[in-house]
């Protein structure tokens, strides 16, 4: 049994339940082994790391994590995203006729500047990415999942193996280094701790850019607010996170005991899906949620998650977003949707997007 979470207000409050675990022994269809092999989400289940952890555990992990991945970082970050999104705006510049944003633009940005601070080899970004578009697609085959799962970590692996024999100015070495007193991450934990913040790192901003895009193109009117200075990029980035998610929805956490949920109950050993595209239309929070409205006072989401496991890479997120966005429109202020029929979406469980978004300058 899975209960996907719709509601928003219900959603926030399971997020920051201690009854709410992410540890899979949780999981009583996981701990009597009935799932599948080569099952699509597996590892957003098993692999090792803050994902998976609770409690003491997840602090410990986080803690660590957050010696190295620090806010200041990400503020130093700023004429990173700033030189490769203008790079990349002249390549678009050199493109004749209508052309794929989410290909050449709103990809790219996340996976260079990911791939940058992790200190991942440029040669392998492009394999990387299709493996993690692997890892999150609904429609992968059993044995694609596994493939894909054994060589992403493979492949993090020697980016590990390579780090610790040449550190280098990244991520990565940082992470290797980080200690609280003796403690430090394992290898499985570490490799498990690249995979999240590479896939979490690139695939969600990717969507949100496109999304945001997709937005703006088809609301016009909203469109004039920010650029006319009516509203700040930053109230397009929250509005999109809100009213299309990157992220559909994300497993899964357990009940560790029985949860009374409004004429329900959540039974211990039940697994729960955040739902997060729904929750950021629930009519019961957000006045006229189907609106993309830039206004929108106050805008409080749950996008990046919420409680514990709130994500440490949201100021990231919104700094290439809103930067990304910035720049494209003043750069191309005649953009626009290219004739066509309506973009296919992904067919992803967790990534909500459109697997292209063809546009013209």
């Amino acid at each position: 049994m899975v209960w996907a979470i719709t509601h928003h207000d219900t959603l926030q409050e399971l997020l920051a339940d201690p009854r709410v675990g992410k540890n899979p022994q949780l999981w009583t269809t996981f701990r009597e082994g009935r799932l599948p092999r080569g099952w699509p989400l597996i590892n957003f289940v098993t692999v090792p790391g803050m994902i998976t952890a609770d409690g003491e555990d997840h602090r410990r992990l986080r803690g660590l994590v957050t010696q190295a991945f620090t806010p200041r970082r990400v503020a130093d970050l700023r004429p990173t995203v700033e030189a490769r999104t203008v790079a990349l705006l002249d390549r678009i510049a050199g493109l004749d006729g209508a052309f794929d944003l989410r290909e050449h633009f709103a990809y790219p940005l996340p996976m260079q500047v990911i791939g940058e601070l992790l200190g991942l080899p440029p040669k392998q970004q492009d394999e990387l990415h299709e493996l993690s578009d692997t890892l999150v697609s609904s429609s992968a085959t059993p044995e694609a999942a596994v493939a894909a799962q054994q060589s992403l970590f493979a492949l993090l692996a020697s980016v590990v193996a390579a780090k610790r024999a040449e550190p280098g100015d990244d991520l990565t070495t940082d992470l290797i280094a980080a200690r609280a007193d003796d403690d430090r991450l394992g290898e499985p934990e570490l490799v498990g701790t690249l995979l999240l913040m590479l896939v979490a790192g690139h695939e969600t901003t990717l969507n949100l850019i496109t999304n945001a895009v997709r937005a703006l193109l088809a609301h016009p009117e909203q469109l004039r607010l920010v650029l006319d200075g009516t509203v700040p990029w930053s109230a397009v980035v929250e509005e999109t996170l809100r009213y299309d998610s990157p992220v559909g929805q994300f497993p899964l956490r357990y009940a560790a005991e029985d949860l009374p949920v409004g004429e329900v109950v959540i039974r211990r050993g039940e697994a729960l899906l955040a739902s997060y595209a729904a929750a950021g239309r629930d009519g019961a929070h957000y006045p006229d949620a189907d609106r993309f409205d830039l206004t929108r006072q106050p805008n409080r989401h749950l996008s990046f998650g919420h409680g514990p496991h709130f994500c440490l890479g949201s100021g990231l997120a919104r700094l290439e977003a809103e930067t990304a966005l910035r720049f494209l429109f003043e750069r191309f202020p005649g953009l626009a949707l290219a004739d066509g029929p309506e973009p296919e979406p992904i067919a992803s469980f967790v990534s909500n997007s459109v697997r292209t978004l063809r546009v013209t300058v």
